[in-house]
């Protein structure tokens, strides 16, 4: 069992405490540094934002991306899926044709 220990996160110009498990600190710390990026660039190209503004914006385009992500990987498995299935067909098709020719 895993303690959690807290890690200080920084975004924007304040500081946030949370707890985490000692695996997960460096996972935790490059989420938020991506956040913290994500938030200054929609902070310079908006008028002044909250900081609370800032962060539903933000959470919004980054789960934006990650749905668009998603959906290009979903189609990509489904590629795959499809042309593993054909290969799949005329390999038996293939043998079927060379254990009739025995």
């Amino acid at each position: 069992m895993s303690s959690s220990e807290p890690v200080a996160l920084r975004l924007i110009d304040r500081e946030f405490l949370i707890a985490c498990a000692p695996e997960e600190r460096d996972g935790l710390l490059e989420a938020a540094g991506f956040l913290d990026r994500k938030m200054r660039e929609l902070r310079a190209n908006a008028k002044a934002p909250s900081f609370e503004r800032l962060a539903v914006l933000t959470a919004i385009s980054v789960t934006h991306e990650f749905l668009t992500l998603r959906k290009q990987h979903d189609g990509q498995d489904r590629r795959l899926s499809d042309s593993l299935a054909t290969l799949r067909s005329k390999l038996d098709a293939v043998l079927e044709s060379d254990a009739l020719k025995r």
